[in-house]
């Protein structure tokens, strides 16, 4: 039986601009494909992430565009992932911008349970490229990710990791095992020159190295994420690492995370 053809594009998170920030590529299925044929097309883009939407239907929503309820699955060009900030938001964009729905709040069903994307409309808003039209922003809702203290063994082999490197603090997540590495500072988070062909000989899935933002800076940490294990030796922008690192942050830095925070990013 001849399968559908699969719509699909490519979508630029966290920037205003094309070519910046992290791409996703985004392939919208009428019907559910395997494992392994979305494994190969992942690695046929051959970016951070691919994701792959599947509406879900019954009987009374089928064809309805106030159905707001999709599938939700993430590859990298080697893995699946059970989480992706920008490919989410990505998929988001597109479901909105492509008239698929007509409601401001959709929920994906994802291996990390169901997440929510809401449309929020914004008055006046002014583009780097001196554009002006109808815009909005996307929240996403995201559970948070516990931290947890690094076993000891591990340690001594990440300063070397991170070309000798100083290091303040050295934790990780409780989910996928990611080392969080504070280091003394964010121009040496920008700075830092990674070994991957260590980085895949740590413990865990990744390496999260952060450090604190100048003050004035209107930032409050920097942060670059290393995951070679999964084919990304380093993400443009990592959404999901700021699930822990909102976390972190927040305890260090005496700040209050309530329902609804934000994060945002900026890019050297």
């Amino acid at each position: 039986m001849v399968k559908k053809p699969v719509r699909y594009c490519v979508v630029d998170a966290f920037t205003d601009s094309a070519f910046k920030g992290n791409p996703a590529a985004v392939c919208l299925l009428e019907e559910e494909r395997d494992e392994e044929w979305m494994q190969a097309v992942a690695r046929e883009f051959n970016i951070s992430q691919t994701c792959f939407l599947t509406r879900i239907t019954d009987t009374r929503s089928e064809g309805n565009e106030l159905n707001s309820r999709f599938r939700l699955r993430w590859f990298t060009p080697v893995a699946e992932v059970n989480l992706c900030g920008h490919a989410t938001l990505a998929a988001a964009h597109v479901i909105f911008t492509s008239g698929l729905v007509k409601t401001n709040l959709i929920e994906f069903l994802t291996l990390s349970g169901i997440l929510t994307a809401k449309k929020v409309y914004k008055v006046g808003l002014e583009f780097s490229n001196g554009e002006e039209q109808e815009h909005f922003s996307i929240e996403l809702d995201f559970p948070a990710v516990p931290i947890i203290e690094c076993d000891s063994k591990e340690i001594p082999s990440i300063s070397q990791t991170l070309k000798g490197a100083s290091m303040i603090n050295v934790m990780k997540t409780a989910t996928t095992g990611d080392l969080i590495v504070e280091l003394p500072s964010g121009k040496t988070v920008a700075d830092l020159q990674p070994q991957f062909d260590e980085i895949q000989k740590c413990a865990g899935r990744g390496v999260i190295v952060t450090g604190l933002a100048p003050h004035g800076s209107g930032f409050d940490f920097f942060t670059r994420f290393f995951c070679p294990k999964l084919g990304v030796n380093e993400d443009p922008v990592c959404g999901s690492a700021h699930c822990a690192l909102a976390i972190y942050w927040s305890q260090k830095l005496g700040k209050c995370i309530s329902k609804g925070w934000s994060t945002r990013l900026a890019f050297r």
